[in-house]
């Protein structure tokens, strides 16, 4: 494992002038090179007073090591670069180095800014030139499974600007009215139609040029990447998420995340 990502193998056609994995013909876009990059910079309150949110323990592991392994777990990821808060990169480098991660995998550590935004960006600028697909995935969504960050990657290959995960909702939403005082009764505006909302998970996966693209020209506070390539009228589309790729926010998520550990290493040996 090292900081510093591997050399590309010898390609005979790495003259050619570079295309985007968006913009580029099926072949190209198959032989893509993914990374993956994981903004783990915040602190997590709702969680609790405690340690930042993706350094809390998970049958014993950091959150923050079982997203990089969800990551490395696929194939199609050769690099992962995690983005830790602006102090706390040498312990975050600690973490990977004693940890079992992936031989196949090259590991990048590099420090986060004040907003989630700022640090994907930062983690973007970490990146070597020759990855032209990006995952972009929370370190408190700590078990994602394999198969949806193949489906993420493989529906970027086949020419989607970006691509995020998802899952039906399972209750009825209402639009409201802020309450006027925090607490307060908060009036209906409308009922819209659930079969047509989706909850939204990570990784999303993008063509570089375009998510480098988004940062460079959307300065609002967003909570995800995938709006900010709206915001450019580009294509966002959506493939199935999974029930296990849940985000780790309140403690009873913690208890639900420990129980799908503890189902995996029963069923699966995992």
């Amino acid at each position: 494992m090292s900081d510093e990502s591997r050399p590309s193998p010898t390609d005979t056609t790495a003259e050619a002038p570079a295309e985007t994995a968006a913009g580029a013909p099926a072949a190209d876009r198959a032989r893509a090179r993914t990374a993956a990059v994981i903004p783990a910079a915040g602190r997590g309150v709702r969680l609790g007073p405690g340690a930042p949110k993706a350094l809390r323990a998970l049958s014993g592991t950091p959150m923050l090591i079982h997203a990089v392994r969800a990551m490395a777990a696929s194939r199609g990821v050769s690099l992962v670069v995690v983005v830790a808060p602006p102090d706390g990169a040498a312990e975050v480098k600690s973490l990977l180095d004693v940890h079992a991660l992936p031989d196949r995998t090259d590991f990048l550590v590099v420090p986060g800014g004040e907003t989630r935004q700022e640090s994907v960006r930062l983690g973007l600028d970490a990146l070597p030139s020759e990855y032209d697909i990006v995952l972009v995935h929370d370190a408190a969504r700590p078990l994602v499974p394999v198969d949806t960050v193949d489906a993420v990657i493989e529906a970027v290959r086949e020419g989607a600007p970006a691509v995020v995960p998802a899952v039906p909702l399972a209750d009825t939403v209402k639009q409201v009215e802020p309450a006027a005082v925090p607490g307060g009764p908060e009036p209906v505006v409308a009922t819209p139609e659930r079969a047509r909302l989706r909850a939204v998970q990570t990784p999303q996966g993008f063509d570089r040029a375009t998510l480098v693209r988004a940062h460079e020209t959307v300065t609002d506070d967003v909570t995800d990447d995938a709006s900010m390539v709206e915001q450019l009228g580009l294509a966002v589309v959506v493939v199935p998420g999974h029930e296990e790729a849940f985000k780790v926010t309140r403690p009873l998520d913690l208890v639900l995340a420990e129980a799908v550990l503890a189902r995996r290493r029963l069923n699966d040996g995992f």
